[in-house]
């Protein structure tokens, strides 16, 4: 009887780490009294093995940690270099990523950020000399993706300031500029922006811009409009492409905040990146003073070379916009629940994430070279354009895709994927069009020129 007794308190053992509703069902196909005369005659090993067994089977399963860099192309930075990557990631994560949805819904700029961003002390970050820190294309690329993969209005934000403005400077000032301009600006001490789009005349600045410059005397009197310039509505200078009446060339001006004539208003209502200040500038006889005219910015060839290196970081910003993406979509189908258990365990869920993966591990992979090819001084036009094209296309398929598997929760801004999916449309398109670098890709592979 004691054996009994024992058994069946084995049996209450064993019965306390089962799930009740399933012995309910259990009973209707299995004979009770049978399985209790069995467990009577097990030994306190058998027991103690069916227990371990049942306990087992009871943990939650264990979750591979997320990680876009499925590659872990990240590891191929030197170790000084990773750091910084690193030390980036974790500003985004503690700083960023929890007042990203506050000022992109009110379409505000968080002002309080620049100073704790300017401690990372990455601005300026390839550049040699007047304070800049002189690391790798490389580097600069994982920034670039880095941020954008938490909050891509800030990635712009950034890049804007340490790509095309300190850019525009580094390449075509003079040593006067480079030293007045370039060290205050790696301390993002002051903002600039960089003024080249007009509202009639996007894709065709190389054909002709209407904003125009005369020389009189020791003073440049520029006329016309820009729109969509990014921090122009805050910054202390905007770098103006104008074309010169007497000579139909391209120049380049160094144009302060307070220079008569220069008006920024902010655009409003954007449905994309609306943390950033974009404004539409007006100049009417603005005037500038000839020192502060970019002294090697001579035609829109030197203009190329500013947006040759800036248009490889927006291909890395498409890379963060897609991996933010794909993150977010992989962590909530762990988290969301149907029919009993995570989406994640759907056949069509997870063949939907490895779609993503694939385009996004092929993304990565193409700006990495392209970074490589920048650092070996081997970058043309042709390559960063190829890279924009296809990056951005892919990042749109991706954040389509995540947005898709958040179901109806993926148009709520709690949820961030829908900010993702929002500011990828002005990654499309600023810095060339789709068609517009297709068209450079294409005359460099065919020897054609397609523009009209």
């Amino acid at each position: 009887m004691k054996n009994i007794f024992k058994s069946i308190s084995g049996l209450r053992q064993i019965l306390s780490n089962v799930d009740f509703d399933q012995i309910s069902k259990l009973s209707q196909k299995v004979d009770l009294p049978k399985m209790v005369n069995l467990v009577s005659k097990m030994s306190e090993e058998d027991l103690s093995k069916m227990m371990g067994m049942l306990k087992g089977g009871s943990k939650p399963k264990e979750i591979p940690p997320i990680n876009g860099d499925f590659y872990e192309l990240g590891k191929s930075l030197p170790h000084h270099e990773r750091e910084i990557q690193l030390r980036v990631r974790e500003f985004m994560e503690r700083e960023i990523k929890p007042i990203a949805n506050h000022y992109w819904n009110r379409a505000e700029f968080p002002m309080h950020i620049i100073p704790k961003m300017a401690e990372l002390d990455v601005a300026g970050l390839t550049y040699q000399g007047y304070g800049c820190p002189g690391h790798s294309a490389l580097l600069e690329g994982f920034i670039a993706m880095e941020m954008a993969r938490v909050d891509t209005s800030m990635s712009t934000f950034f890049g804007v300031q340490s790509g095309l403005a300190m850019g525009s400077i580094y390449l075509c000032g003079s040593e006067e500029q480079k030293k007045e301009w370039l060290p205050s600006m790696q301390k993002l001490e002051k903002i600039g922006a960089f003024g080249l789009t007009e509202p009639e005349v996007g894709s065709g600045v190389a054909g002709g811009l209407t904003t125009t410059c005369k020389r009189e005397g020791d003073v440049w009197v520029l006329n016309g409009q820009k729109k969509w310039i990014g921090n122009a509505t805050f910054s202390d200078i905007t770098i103006i492409w104008a074309r010169d009446l007497d000579d139909q060339q391209v120049k380049g001006f160094i144009v302060r905040k307070e220079n008569p004539g220069f008006v920024a208003e902010k655009l409003e209502d954007k449905m994309a990146l609306r943390t950033v200040q974009n404004a539409l500038i007006t100049m009417t006889n603005c005037e500038v003073p000839e020192s502060d005219r970019l002294q090697e910015a001579n035609s829109f060839r030197d203009t190329s070379k500013v947006l040759r290196m800036t248009r490889a970081g927006v291909a890395w910003q498409a890379v963060g916009c897609a991996r933010g993406a794909y993150e977010l979509a992989l962590a909530y189908t762990n988290e969301r629940k149907q029919f009993g258990r995570p989406i994640a365990s759907f056949q069509l869920v997870q063949d939907l994430l490895v779609t993503m993966l694939g385009d996004l591990t092929a993304m990565q992979t193409m700006v990495f070279r392209l970074s490589e090819m920048q650092d070996s001084d081997l970058l043309k036009d042709e390559h960063a354009s190829l890279a924009k094209v296809f990056c951005t296309l892919r990042m749109r398929s991706i954040v389509d895709h995540a947005r898709e598997l958040f179901g109806g929760n993926g148009i709520l801004l709690q949820h961030d994927i829908a900010r993702f999916v929002a500011d990828a449309e002005a990654v499309y398109s600023y810095e060339g069009t789709k068609e517009i670098n297709s068209l450079i890709v294409g005359r460099a592979i065919t020897g054609h020129s397609a523009f009209v």
